[in-house]
């Protein structure tokens, strides 16, 4: 397992995610910390650079002209690895599962030598600390990249999920999470467990924004990100990638809602 410690970090800290080959949202987002006065090195990205929209090579180009620390995602391990499949934790012949065929043929048909070499050296665990508070980030979970924790995810899971990242890079206050592509904050056992969301996909809630979060000295808030929706969706249309994840920008909902828990399950999935 990788591992790289930034150090300490002090001022604000942007935290992103699920930038799921969505150039037009990764552009907006850089554009938004510039306004903000941000700096790459006070950005973490918690993996799944590459997923479902248009430009997978793009993503990558303008993430490591970008410079900072991005985490390896269950798609960049998948990617580096030339694996067959996304490796996302969907349950064989579900709905997400079948719909990923066809974007992630696209992804790995786009990404270059470099891009996926690039990949292969990303790190598992990133640890920091700011404000005297000692951060650990995953992916998904510590048990497995590609391990789905939600906001309704049992207190004794996460909790058990901290202190096996406990074991893995020394204590922790705050885990900064990825892959479930909901944003979500929760305190389990003095811990907390925090979840930025996707930049690249809607959070399945009817909004067409999309999301991060910004830690500061006082606050941890997460922010809406506003882009060209219909740039995207039209790149994804251009490039045949018309499965159900091009109608997610338009309408706020994923395609299926098989991989969400029953009680967070909206019956307003559209194809």
């Amino acid at each position: 397992m990788k591992k790289i410690d930034l150090g300490v970090l002090s001022g604000d800290i942007l935290v992103f995610g699920g930038v799921y080959s969505n150039l037009h949202a990764l552009d907006a987002l850089i554009a938004q910390t510039e306004a903000m006065g941000i700096a790459p090195s006070n950005m973490i990205c918690t993996g799944d650079v590459v997923a479902y929209c248009a430009y997978a090579e793009d993503s990558v180009a303008r993430m490591r002209d970008l410079g900072c620390p991005v985490l390896m995602g269950n798609c960049e391990q998948q990617l580096a690895a030339n694996g067959d499949d996304c490796g996302c934790g969907f349950a064989d012949g579900s709905t997400c599962s079948l719909l990923s065929r066809t974007w992630y043929a696209h992804a790995k048909a786009q990404i270059s030598d470099a891009s996926r070499a690039w990949m292969g050296d990303l790190p598992e665990r990133i640890t920091f600390t700011h404000n005297g508070l000692r951060y650990g980030v995953l992916h998904g979970a510590a048990s497995d990249v590609s391990r789905f924790v939600w906001p309704v995810t049992d207190d004794a899971v996460i909790a058990d999920e901290i202190a096996l990242l406990e074991t893995q890079v020394g204590r922790v206050d705050r885990v900064l999470a990825g892959h479930s592509g909901i944003p979500m904050m929760r305190e389990v056992g003095g811990k907390t467990w925090i979840n930025a969301g996707a930049i690249g996909m809607p959070a399945h809630d009817g909004d067409l924004d999309t999301h991060f979060t910004i830690i500061s000295d006082k606050s941890i808030e997460n922010n809406l990100l506003y882009y060209n929706v219909e740039a995207a969706f039209q790149a994804m249309q251009a490039n045949s990638l018309t499965q159900g994840y091009h109608a997610t920008l338009k309408t706020g909902y994923w395609p299926s809602e098989e991989t969400l828990p029953p009680e967070m399950r909206t019956q307003s999935a559209k194809g």
